[in-house]
């Protein structure tokens, strides 16, 4: 029974032509368009129900098989044919531990229900690639997002942010071995993107790939625990540290952390050649980089945009220019 609340054309409208202020349009066939614009409406004005304002989450046109979806996403899933209109069905559907699956096809919709919650960005992006799928979701925060191949856009009440995939940076990142492990960096761009950048968590990631003296750095912190990148289970207070000191967090090849807090202290010869760039944070960061030929910096914005340097170099940033009009990063000190 596939019924949804009459959509606005106006306010339809409205979504597109805000998406494609960010350079995005949904892509695919009339039906694939038409659901993600009405999950969407929906995500972004769902109906109050005495002051409370729901949470939400779509599946919307799967493409793997239903017996890969458990092995894919990593989690237990009961998946079951809706036997109510859709209407009623976003009532089950919390964007977390159950989700609507829209069928673009002949397929019945269905309730998708997992045996643990999915709902961070980091999840969304898993979730995505393990359904072959386009997401919607309107987060407990108030964060609507909207996830697929395309990468993630996030709705920040004003506009919509578009973060590429992370696979659109890696290989020029990588264009030879000597800067590191391809595993590590890439998973410290998935952390610095949607784990810190997707949480208003401003940092500055330093990826050491050897272990020659550093240049000049003033350690400020006791030495942290030797939390690794690359273990899942270490994330959370790793992003937990970050979210309440200022400084740089260095890393040693293996992605383990060395040291946290750290003041990067730019040469006289990076302060003379390396003009400055957008506020302190990413400043600080171009210019180490310069002293540490080797080293890959990461410095995410605290409202979210991401930038790589290397060599005094921007290698790739998640934002342009044109797009950091509303930057508030230069009253933030590493």
């Amino acid at each position: 029974m596939r019924t949804i609340r009459p959509s606005n054309p106006a306010r339809l409208a409205r979504i597109v032509g805000e998406l494609a202020e960010s350079g995005f349009s949904i892509e695919g066939s009339d039906e694939h368009r038409s659901a993600v614009l009405d999950e969407l409406d929906y995500a972004l004005r769902p109906p109050v129900h005495e002051r409370r304002v729901p949470t939400v989450g779509a599946i919307i046109g799967p493409r793997t098989p239903a017996s890969d979806w458990n092995e894919r996403a990593q989690l237990d899933i009961t998946h079951r044919p809706l036997v109510l209109s859709l209407d009623a069905a976003h009532r089950f559907a919390d964007g977390l531990s159950s989700w609507i699956i829209r069928s673009v096809s002949d397929a019945p919709d269905e309730l998708a229900v997992f045996d643990r919650p999915a709902g961070s960005e980091r999840d969304l992006v898993v979730l995505a690639e393990a359904f072959g799928a386009t997401l919607v979701q309107r987060h407990p925060s108030g964060g609507v997002r909207l996830v697929g191949d395309f990468g993630v856009l996030r709705w920040d009440g004003l506009s919509w942010h578009h973060e590429p995939p992370i696979s659109t940076w890696i290989d020029s990142l990588l264009i030879c071995g000597e800067h590191g492990d391809r595993d590590v960096i890439e998973t410290m761009l998935e952390f610095a993107v949607h784990d810190l950048g997707a949480r208003g968590i401003g940092a500055t990631l330093v990826y050491r790939p050897d272990d020659d003296p550093a240049p000049s750095y003033e350690v400020r912190l006791p030495a942290p625990p030797p939390l690794r990148v690359v273990t899942p289970s270490n994330l959370a207070p790793l992003r937990h540290v970050l979210s309440q000191i200022d400084g740089a967090a260095v890393f040693d090849r293996s992605g383990t952390l060395l040291e946290l807090g750290v003041r990067l202290a730019p040469s006289v010869l990076a302060e003379t050649n390396v003009e400055s760039f957008r506020g302190m944070r990413h400043t600080s960061g171009r210019r180490y980089s310069y002293d540490d030929r080797r080293a890959t910096v990461i410095v995410v914005s605290e409202d979210g945009p991401v930038t790589v340097l290397r060599k005094g170099e921007v290698l790739g940033a998640s934002r342009t220019e044109a797009d950091s009009v509303r930057d508030v990063d230069a009253v933030t000190d590493v």
